[in-house]
């Protein structure tokens, strides 16, 4: 399953990349996330509880960040075992451009899933895989909107 997006967001790609890594910004961002531990520098571990159509579970696992280009890309690559309800896995590629002041961030995503998940069928699947996605983005604009007013306020 492939899913490809964009979004303007208001702050210049320095911050939007600052951001990205921030792990109290990710686990706010991050739809079901209940615990999210950055286990290095490049890794994360976490606990996400979602309901997929009929499928509710309690998924944990592991996100790796690679080819890092500061601030203009990298690639984020998972894999998360939700127990008998199954397991997904997949990686995505985001880049990030400056536009009118602002950032351009592209992501190309491409994921696999098992067990009772891949039984629900394509369609429901890349449709919760869509809604989570525009979700995530949504906490994570209005996070950095939030965060990046309260610190112009600061200064």
């Amino acid at each position: 399953m492939e899913l490809i997006g964009t979004q303007r967001l208001m702050q210049p790609p320095a911050v939007v990349w600052k951001a990205l890594f921030d792990r109290e910004v990710l686990a706010s961002a991050i739809p079901g996330c209940k615990e999210l531990e950055q286990t290095s520098e490049t890794t994360f571990s976490a606990v996400v509880q979602l309901k997929i159509g009929p499928v509710s579970a309690k998924f944990k696992g592991d996100v790796e960040l690679s080819d890092i280009v500061e601030p203009f890309s990298c690639v984020l690559a998972g894999k998360g075992s939700g127990g008998i309800a199954g397991f997904a896995k997949g990686s995505a590629h985001v880049t990030l451009s400056e536009d009118n002041g602002g950032t351009l961030l592209n992501y190309s995503a491409d994921a696999s899933v098992g067990g009772k998940l891949a039984a629900l069928g394509g369609r429901l699947i890349q449709s919760t895989a869509q809604k989570l996605a525009e979700e995530f983005f949504t906490n994570f604009t209005t996070i950095l909107n939030e965060k990046y007013e309260l610190e112009e306020t600061q200064q």
